[in-house]
């Protein structure tokens, strides 16, 4: 293989190589990592990061960005824990709610986050908001919106807790017998959804217009592509997957308060520019998203697991952020 080859070969697959790298370092050090448990605690640990990373990997392919993420995973985990309490657990949020079922809530949440969206793709597409100003906004606002909710008598902004069982099965629950070889239910809600997206990105005349209006927005308005209605329904699609990620967050950790989701979207942004999503727009895949995902997975668990201080975690993730950054911008220099 000669160098061109060879450097074609790493730069098409740095992300994958950075990831068993990873893998081989920490291994070394502690041979237990290997073991199918960790990888198990990982995926479950990461399912909803990566649901909520593949809604911001919409955004980012636009050329966009969406700081109100992480708070649209907090209002929809108090949404949908709010009203899947037991009937006797003593602070319910709602005393006199009746068991509602499982899906209506569940539905609940995931519509206030396509609402938000809506919101965003509205500022963004109708008034021309900067999407980064325009999510700063939303961001606040909807903080704001749920802490008042979360506020409500007779809860006065306690831990939402005692969630029903049918509800935490969700986030907690199993496909086997148990053990090393059992498969969560939210790692295959996670890998659903990625195949939904994968679809959505490379099947749809919405990913089609999504990638052109990342890679030139005049270009696409010439071509007749209707902008402001496509931005419309991405960032509606990308609110539903965060409203989604809330709602199984709260199954997963069996409660939920208002400060739920803080600097989510600043992993998803992360998990999504080392997976390969361009700062720039217009480029982005579902694997490369979920490999992102997986590499940050891997370090904060990895790392925990052989002992590293977490300070030092921050500044390897830092340093592995902006490293893939700088990589992203010298390969789209080279392309002008």
């Amino acid at each position: 293989m000669n160098t061109k080859k060879m450097s074609s070969f790493l730069t098409q697959n740095a992300i994958y190589i950075v990831l068993i790298v990873l893998v081989i370092g920490i291994a070394i050090s502690d041979p237990r990592f290997l073991s199918i448990d960790i990888l198990r605690d990982i995926l479950l640990q990461n399912s909803t990061r990566a649901i909520i990373a593949l809604g911001m990997a919409f955004i980012l392919i636009t050329g966009g960005t969406d700081l109100s993420a992480g708070r649209v995973v907090g209002l929809t985990a108090v949404l949908s824990a709010s009203m899947l309490q037991i009937m006797d657990y003593p602070r319910r949020f709602f005393p006199d709610l009746p068991n509602l079922p499982l899906w209506a809530p569940i539905v609940i949440g995931i519509l206030a986050g396509l609402v938000v969206g809506l919101l965003n793709g509205w500022i963004v597409s109708r008034l021309s908001v900067p999407p980064f100003i325009a999510t700063l906004g939303t961001m606040v606002i909807v903080y704001g919106a749920n802490s008042i909710y979360f506020d409500m008598k007779p809860n006065e902004s306690q831990p939402i807790a005692g969630l029903r069982p049918d509800f935490t099965k969700l986030g907690t629950g199993f496909i086997g017998s148990g053990g090393s070889y059992s498969i969560p239910y939210i790692v295959i809600i996670a890998i659903i959804v990625a195949l939904i997206v994968w679809v959505v990105f490379n099947k749809t005349r919405l990913g089609k217009n999504m990638y052109a209006i990342g890679g030139n927005i005049q270009a696409a308005t010439v071509s007749g592509i209707n902008v402001r209605r496509n931005l419309l329904k991405i960032y509606a699609f990308a609110g539903a997957l965060y409203g989604l990620g809330g709602v199984l967050e709260a199954a997963r950790t069996g409660g939920a308060t208002n400060n739920y989701g803080n600097m989510y979207e600043l992993d998803a942004i992360a998990a999504c520019v080392v997976g390969g999503v361009s700062t720039a727009g217009g480029i982005g895949t579902v694997p490369g998203v979920l490999v992102g995902v997986l590499i940050f997975g891997v370090i904060n668990y990895g790392l925990t697991f052989i002992g590293v201080s977490p300070y030092w975690q921050l500044i390897i993730k830092g340093l592995i952020i902006v490293a893939a950054v700088a990589f992203d911008i010298r390969k789209y220099l080279a392309k002008k």
